[in-house]
């Protein structure tokens, strides 16, 4: 074997294993953001039915104004939102309201046996599941991501491109393990 060949074969390995390396990373940090995206879109899903929602639920239940409120401020905070952090925080805030509203709905015969009330309820109840599916396919790109971010030896070519760890979307544990306050 010539000398320049061993030479060329010396040079060209390693670089296609940090192609490979590279490559392998960009599909990964990808997923990761498709991820988000199909999460974003059951958030969206449910934030379109809010309104539909709340104006149902008004015509029953005028004196529960703090639980439509609080429905209302959550949404709000969601579209002021302005990093993934304070939209996941608007996220779990809102759906802490609307098991509050569905709490309300049970004093409420009339709301219960309203067609439209039920038809959104379960509607939200599907965008629902939804939203905890892409959050699990979510956390589960990151997971694979991250580890392919810290594990030798792809860690020193990301760490060198500066590909950084992404954050797991997370819910508030002791919000949801909570029954929602309701008084009457």
């Amino acid at each position: 074997m010539p000398i320049w060949a061993l030479f060329i074969a010396i040079i060209a390995i390693p670089v296609a294993f940090i192609v490979g390396l590279y490559n392998g990373l960009i599909k990964k940090r990808n997923r990761v953001k498709e991820a988000w995206a199909d999460i974003d879109v059951q958030l969206k899903r449910r934030f379109d039915l809010i309104p539909n929602l709340i104006e149902t639920v008004k015509g029953y239940v005028s004196h529960e104004r703090e639980t439509l409120e609080s429905v209302t401020a959550a949404r709000t905070a969601i579209m002021n939102a302005g990093s993934r952090e304070a939209r996941e925080a608007g996220e779990n805030m809102l759906s802490d309201a609307l098991k509050s509203l569905f709490a309300v709905s049970e004093a409420y015969p009339d709301l219960k046996a309203s067609q439209n009330f039920v038809e959104l309820q379960r509607e939200l109840s599907d965008t629902e599941n939804k939203i905890q599916a892409a959050r699990r396919f979510y956390n589960s790109t990151v997971l694979e991501f991250n580890n392919s971010i810290q594990m030798v030896p792809a860690n020193i070519i990301a760490g060198m491109l500066g590909f950084k760890a992404e954050t797991f979307f997370k819910v508030e544990v002791e919000a949801e393990r909570g029954v929602p306050n309701v008084s009457f």
